[in-house]
């Protein structure tokens, strides 16, 4: 199915060039299903992506990564299903021209409504999903290589990569850190 993309908003293109990049190198984390390859990028129409460029979602913490996917499993579900089998990845990443988000302010600074931000349901995305990925697509057109924003699900930020200007050698796996225990993570956090 065809994108079909609406004018760029000029005032947005005027703010978030008005930003200036930032180098992020360091260790980001990712929660993967067991089996896929967790530098995989893709475009899922994500809060992060409109579905018209690749990215790579990670957390700056191994609880923050956990956090993610576990809000989206658990979505709608008292238990998560037993079968359901998750990794937990330590990466490296190295971006060159990342845009940093250190709060909701420097986000509502750019347009976004943040009052419930995170705090709606999936139904609900369409409220808050249209900005944030405006806000994204358009520090991709203007060339930048990701994100650093606020996570929607815990007190750590996300690192938003995206994949085609930051190139395949941005993110590496550094560790496997083996399969994530939901119930036991639930007790005790992993602390990294």
């Amino acid at each position: 199915m065809a994108i079909i993309r609406t004018a760029r908003d000029n005032g947005l293109l005027d703010a978030i060039d008005a930003i200036a990049p930032e180098i992020l190198e360091g260790t980001v984390w990712r929660a993967v299903r067991d089996g896929r390859d967790p530098v995989q990028c893709s475009a899922v129409g994500g809060r992060w992506d409109d579905r018209t460029f690749d990215v790579l979602y990670t957390s700056t913490t191994a609880d923050g990564a956990a956090q993610e996917m576990y809000f989206h499993l658990s979505r709608g579900q008292p238990v998560i299903p037993s079968q359901v089998r998750y990794r937990l990845f330590e990466l490296r990443a190295a971006l060159s021209s990342a845009l940093n988000f250190p709060s909701l302010a420097n986000l509502q600074a750019v347009g976004l409504q943040t009052a419930g931000f995170g705090q709606l349901s999936c139904a609900e995305r369409g409220q808050e999903y249209p900005r944030t990925q405006e806000i994204a697509e358009a520090a991709y057109f203007l060339g930048r290589d990701g994100l650093i924003v606020p996570s929607a699900r815990s007190g750590w930020p996300n690192v938003v990569v995206f994949c085609d200007p930051a190139g395949p050698e941005a993110v590496e796996v550094v560790n496997d850190r083996g399969l994530i225990d939901w119930t036991q993570w639930r007790k005790e956090p992993f602390g990294y």
